[in-house]
C-alpha cells in the first residue's frame, strides 16, 4: 500500500512539473513579434520585394498595434468592437492593395479564401 501511495505521488508531482515547464512557454507575442511573423509569411506566398516587404510590415505592425489597442480598451460591446475590427480589416486591406501587384493580389486573396474555408469548416465542425 506504501508502495501504490509513494508511487502516485511521484507520477502527480511529475505531471504537475511538467505542466508548469509548459505553460510557463506561453507568452504573448508583440504587436511586432506578429507583424514580423505576418510579414515573413506574405514574404515567402507572395515572393515580395524588398521594399514590398518593408511597406507590408509597417502596413501589418500598423495592424496589430491598432488591433492590442482596441483588445487592451475592452470595454465596448462586442458588436461594437467587431465593427471597429471590421474597420482595422478593411484599412490593412486597402493599404495592402496599393502596395502588391495583381498577381500578388490574386495569391493574397486565395490565401484569404483558404483561411476563411478552414475557419468555417472549423465552425461547422463544433455545431
Amino acid at each position: 500500500m506504501k508502495k501504490l501511495f509513494l508511487t502516485l505521488a511521484i507520477a502527480v508531482m511529475g505531471f504537475t512539473a511538467s505542466y508548469a515547464q509548459t505553460a510557463a512557454h506561453h507568452e504573448k507575442a508583440t504587436p511586432a513579434q506578429k507583424a514580423e511573423k505576418s510579414t515573413a509569411k506574405l514574404q515567402k506566398e507572395l515572393s515580395l520585394t524588398a521594399d514590398q516587404k518593408n511597406k507590408v510590415y509597417a502596413i501589418e505592425l500598423d495592424k496589430f498595434q491598432k488591433a492590442e489597442a482596441l483588445h487592451k480598451s475592452g470595454h465596448e460591446a462586442k458588436s461594437a468592437m467587431k465593427d471597429k475590427q471590421k474597420a482595422i480589416k478593411k484599412d490593412t486591406e486597402a493599404k495592402l492593395d496599393k502596395v502588391l501587384n495583381a498577381e500578388q493580389k490574386k495569391k493574397l486573396d486565395a490565401l484569404q479564401a483558404e483561411k476563411k474555408a478552414k475557419k468555417d469548416k472549423k465552425k461547422a465542425d463544433k455545431a
